[in-house]
């Protein structure tokens, strides 16, 4: 396909050429706010690393029935109607990093914004969530 025949196609389905216009726009924008976020993404093997490494802080957000189910080693369990950075399981690992966890990644994320603005130095989410845990064949805990 050449310039003229991608002319021709925009000019006769411009909801079509709009709406490729404004996703892409979107997509562009949602990348450069990944990039200057105050807080990282982790994947599976990065959070496995950084728990061996740096004795990391996982906060796992998920529902007490859903962390009893499966959660990952050593992750602490705090409902995230009652998450709050002034936690005093929070208060004492300002200097260390800290990790939040979720079912799937998104209620993690939000956490990890708040740590960042609370003073929390290192803040990591783990992109996926307990899901791209368990898809990365690693080991959940069961109970509490």
């Amino acid at each position: 396909m050449n310039f003229q025949e991608l002319l021709a196609f925009a000019e006769g389905s411009p909801i079509l050429s709009l709406a490729f216009v404004g996703l892409t726009l979107a997509i562009v924008y949602t990348e450069i706010a990944r990039l200057f976020r105050p807080y990282k993404a982790l994947r599976p093997a990065e959070l496995t690393g950084l728990i061996n490494r740096e004795n990391a802080l996982v906060v796992d957000l998920s529902a007490t029935a859903d962390f009893e189910k499966g959660h990952i080693a050593g992750s602490r369990n705090v409902a995230p109607s009652q998450f709050d950075p002034e936690n005093k399981l929070l208060a004492n690992a300002r200097a260390l990093p800290v990790v939040a966890v979720c079912r799937n990644g998104q209620a993690s994320a939000g956490a990890a914004k708040r740590l960042k603005k609370a003073g929390f130095e290192k803040v990591y989410w783990l992109d996926g969530g307990i899901a791209a845990w368990q898809q990365a064949d690693l080991p959940l805990v069961k109970g509490r």
